[in-house]
C-alpha cells in the first residue's frame, strides 16, 4: 500500500501528522512535505486514519 498526497492542496491542518508523524512528514511551515509514501504493513491502519482525518480529502490510499 502507498499513500499519494496532493501537496499543493494542503492547507496545514496537520490532522494527518497528529495521527502519524512518521507517515505524514511536515515542512517547516507546517504543510505536508511528501507526495507519496510506501506504507509498511504495520502502519496501514494509521495511513487510513490519516487519510480520513484530512478535511480537504487530499490523501489517497493506493492498494497494491
Amino acid at each position: 500500500m502507498k499513500i499519494r498526497i496532493d501537496k499543493d492542496a494542503c492547507v496545514g491542518n496537520a490532522r494527518c501528522y497528529a495521527i502519524s508523524e512518521e507517515l505524514f512528514e511536515l515542512n517547516d511551515e507546517g504543510y505536508i512535505a511528501v507526495t507519496e509514501v510506501e506504507v509498511p504493513p504495520e502502519l496501514e491502519g494509521l495511513a487510513r486514519r490519516g487519510a480520513r482525518a484530512c478535511p480537504e480529502k487530499i490523501i489517497q490510499i493506493i492498494e497494491d
